[in-house]
């Protein structure tokens, strides 16, 4: 990274802004709070419609695949904004930034509601991901540059318990809404709250000023190639594990789009006048050792928060209110574990902090992998448990390396890019994961075919021999051959299933271990939020 141009690192003129170090703790405290509300609504509702798609699907009248677009159009356009959204606070201020994305999530969030088919949920959908998408990183940003000494180190512990909490409650809030009330209103509970937030944004967020004249010199090459490639790229992963990857000419074609929009993305990035993305922050070790961590943090997290509700679903047959009960014991230890990080953060070096919580992370995983189709909420309590607490471990010191020691406007872009790392991690994550289940389930089928064979058994023999028992128990059953054989199917289905589970979780611990080698790589960083003047010059 050191061989980025003068041209392309050089920093966009600061704001002319009041110093947030002159603001009286109790208005730090509140733009705090309303920012940090802001960001938890905007990334609970990337999760939220998971438990409500077949309501969602039904009351549409939608196919499959299209329903499908309604999670892909999101994440799709909240990935552009994510990055994007420094040069906006830039260009804007802080304030009306926050304030435009409040209110027109708010927006979007009623139109989701009033959707009248399913083209429009998805239109609106993509809407809501991108406005709300400048929320993540923007709270970032501002939380470091508000706060200094030991009150810094509660940045990292609450943004990042708003942003493993966030998907973790989504398919729980989503599901107990749909069954109270209607679909309708997962996105309709929305507008009370995101009123409230742009109203407060619009008061109090006074920290910076606004520079437009940097909008009439966006480079809209380098903002089209980074929109097509971070688009396509989500569209892949979303789609890929569906569509046999490559072997779909609208993914294979969606693939070669994004590696040549990223290669354009890059070329801009380093030779542009006026990049929309700086790279400058990859300068310092520790950010890139902190990218990494935020990629296999928002692998682990997002891909196990998917995998237990389906494992639950597929393999327990549990329904939403039984699923949302059963997760929720991974987001109370992450609630609980919020106050130990925090203070663990001012006090303990933070290569180490992430070391241990990397290690429990992978220990939580490895637990899962145990797993058999019996298992239920006292079963899973423990990996849960685990696990949700190690996830403030390893998000705090990884918010720490990447975010200490910035001036203002590189901080904001550092916030993007980290941000941008995690989200990534999580899309590559699912995908992988889905894929990976397929392969091993189709596999431990095919090992149960085998071991049967070698047992001198085979199916055939099995399936008959449970159709003449259930004729001897109950004489009068018809059909008894066509229940036998679907009993039967289903009980290797769900042994192969939990075992193909088992495997994916152990290797997403070996993964968190791996990830360890970044360790050394990152360099000393300044504890409890010391050189409070480089955030603010």
């Amino acid at each position: 990274m050191s061989a980025i141009p003068a041209a392309a690192t050089a920093e966009a003129p600061a704001a002319a802004a009041a110093d947030p170090a002159t603001l009286s703790n109790r208005v730090k405290y509140l733009i705090f709070g309303v920012m940090a509300f802001g960001q938890f609504m905007a990334l609970i509702d990337i999760q939220i419609v998971a438990a409500s798609v077949n309501a969602v699907q039904a009351g549409l009248s939608a196919g499959p695949d299209e329903i499908s677009w309604l999670q892909t159009a999101y994440l799709m356009a909240e990935l552009v904004m994510i990055p994007f959204s420094a040069f906006l606070t830039q260009a804007l201020s802080t304030r009306w930034l926050f304030t435009l994305s409040a209110g027109l999530f708010t927006i979007s969030s009623a139109l989701c509601g009033l959707a009248w088919d399913v083209d429009s949920m998805i239109v609106f959908r993509a809407i809501q991901g991108f406005v709300g998408g400048a929320m993540v990183p923007t709270t970032f940003a501002t939380g470091f540059a508000l706060f200094t000494g030991p009150q810094r180190a509660m940045v990292p512990a609450i943004l990042g318990m708003v942003s493993v909490l966030s998907p973790t409650l989504g398919p729980t809030v989503g599901g107990w809404i749909t069954d109270a009330a209607n679909w309708r209103w997962i996105f309709y509970i929305n507008l009370a709250p995101g009123i409230l937030i742009t109203v407060l944004s619009a008061t109090y967020i006074k920290v910076d000023r606004a520079q437009p004249a940097m909008l009439r010199r966006i480079d809209w090459v380098h903002l089209i190639s980074m929109a097509t490639f971070l688009g396509a790229l989500v569209y892949v992963l979303e789609e890929g594990p569906r569509h046999d990857w490559l072997d779909d000419p609208y993914i294979a074609t969606g693939a070669w789009l994004s590696l040549v929009s990223f290669a354009l993305f890059i070329e801009r990035s380093f030779f542009s006048k006026n990049p929309i993305v700086r790279l400058t922050p990859f300068r310092k070790p520790s950010f890139i050792a902190a990218c990494v961590f935020n990629i296999v943090i928002g692998f682990g997290m997002y891909a196990s928060t998917y995998l237990v509700p389906v494992f639950l679903g597929r393999v327990r047959g549990y329904n939403s209110r039984e699923i949302g009960t059963t997760v929720f014991v991974g987001g109370l230890a992450m609630l609980l574990s919020v106050p130990i990080a925090s203070r663990l953060s001012q006090r303990v070096d933070p290569r180490i902090l992430v070391t241990v919580g990397l290690l429990i992370f992978a220990a939580g995983l490895w637990l899962f992998s145990f797993m058999t189709p019996e298992w239920g909420f006292a079963a899973l309590l423990w990996p849960q448990a685990v696990r949700g607490f190690a996830i403030m471990l390893c998000v705090v010191p990884s918010v720490t390396l990447a975010l200490t020691g910035f001036a203002i406007t590189e901080l904001r872009y550092a916030s993007g890019l980290f941000n941008l790392m995690r989200n990534l991690g999580g899309g590559i994550g699912i995908a992988l994961m889905i894929t990976w289940l397929r392969d091993q389930t189709s596999l431990h089928a095919l090992r149960f075919g085998e071991a049967m064979s070698a047992s001198g058994r085979t199916t055939s023999d099995i399936i008959e021999m449970l159709a003449q028992r259930m004729t001897a128990l109950t004489p009068d059953t018809p059909h008894a051959l066509l229940i036998a054989q679907a009993q039967f199917a289903q009980v290797a289905e769900r042994y192969a299933l939990t075992l193909a589970f088992n495997d994916v979780f152990r290797l997403m611990a070996w993964l968190f271990v791996a990830a360890l080698v970044m360790v050394p790589f990152c360099g000393p960083t300044l504890q409890h939020g010391a050189n409070s003047s480089a955030v603010r010059r």
